[in-house]
């Protein structure tokens, strides 16, 4: 137990130093190139034809002068991580150094090849983003092409579960489980769009670094009381990858996640839930996601239907901004429902 304890902790507190150290190099490229929007604001989404004015007016100031691509620091310093205590284990095989290596085939390929590739394109949004070009209000790839790279994604992770791992069967809470079969596959690849749809969370200082963080905590404690002790530690290095991204975007931000760090994120959140086998909880540990999600789609639907608005400005977080809450209430308060909920989960699964 303890040496397990330490196989999470040392990669853990090893990727939060390597994500605070390769900041400053970072922060220095981004202003000096300024790897912001050029122009603020953001258009309409999920069908709305109307565009988002409160929104430009709340954020027209930041937008245009705080970089993009913050996201780069979490996904490095976990690639960073996984690399070096991988080669600690193969080219020094001692007890201890190959005890320390958690990239296994059936527990973090996957994920980390999601992390790493979602964030990679993601990474060219955020460039087309700053450079003003794309379809985007301020530039960046059409939401058809993402949709698209996302199901890619999910296909291939589908595939995998099915194929390679031999996984076709989910968790019911309290319930056994659920044999899918081939099924598993789209049903992979709904969840993952799904969770995508959730970045509309980001665009406040540290609210979505903040939720995801106790996400994959969650996740990873799931995964160490099932023995799943590689991907637990991968886990691990995400949330420390998050808290040094996290370090710097207290308010006022340095930078912005962006799609770099969503994309990633959000996908790879996915692979997590799917391992461990417990995706149906996913709507609880993921509340914050859901509700902000959830919301947008009514905005839409009431504008659509009604021919008004429910909130004043959605995701609901900005209609908060827009009653006038400072911005860091709403982040606070965004965590700590997270925490709750993230906690709640937790134990159902490990209950059921």
């Amino acid at each position: 137990m303890l040496l397990n304890v330490l196989k999470i902790f040392i990669p853990w507190i090893f990727t939060f130093f390597v994500g605070i150290s390769i900041t400053p190099i970072l922060t220095h490229y981004l202003y000096k190139h300024k790897m912001w929007k050029k122009k603020a604001g953001k258009g309409a989404g999920l069908g709305d034809k109307t565009g988002t004015p409160i929104f430009n007016e709340l954020h027209k100031e930041k937008e245009t002068g705080t970089p993009r691509m913050g996201g780069i620091i979490i996904w490095v310093s976990v690639l960073i991580t996984s690399l070096v205590f991988w080669a600690l284990g193969f080219f020094f095989p001692e007890d201890l150094t190959t005890k320390f290596d958690f990239m296994s085939r059936g527990q973090t390929w996957l994920p980390l090849f999601t992390l790493i590739s979602a964030s990679l394109i993601g990474l060219v949004d955020d460039l087309l983003t700053v450079s003003g070009k794309g379809t985007y209000l301020a530039g960046g790839m059409p939401l058809k092409i993402r949709l698209g790279v996302v199901s890619l994604i999910g296909l291939i992770g589908g595939w995998w579960f099915y194929s390679k791992l031999g996984v076709s069967s989910i968790a019911i809470p309290f319930d056994g489980v659920w044999e899918m079969g081939i099924l598993i596959i789209p049903f992979f690849i709904l969840v993952m769009l799904a969770l995508f749809s959730s970045g509309v969370i980001d665009g406040i200082d540290g609210l979505l670094g903040g939720v995801m963080a106790y996400m994959f905590a969650a996740y990873g404690g799931i995964a160490f009381f099932q023995n799943q002790i590689d991907l637990s530690v991968f886990c691990a290095v995400i949330v420390a990858g998050i808290l040094a991204f996290l370090w710097f975007n207290i308010p006022p931000a340095r930078f912005y996640m962006s799609e770099t760090g969503m994309l990633g994120l959000t996908t790879t959140l996915t692979v997590v839930a799917f391992l461990t086998g417990h995706v149906l909880i996913l709507p609880i540990i993921a509340f914050p996601l859901f509700i902000t999600t959830l919301s947008d789609i009514i905005q839409v639907s009431s504008k659509k239907y009604r021919g008004k608005k429910v909130f004043l400005v959605a995701p609901i977080h900005h209609h908060f901004e827009a009653l006038g809450w400072p911005s860091y209430k709403v982040t606070m308060r965004y965590w700590i429902i997270g925490v709750v909920f993230a906690v709640i989960g937790m134990i159902l699964a490990l209950l059921s």
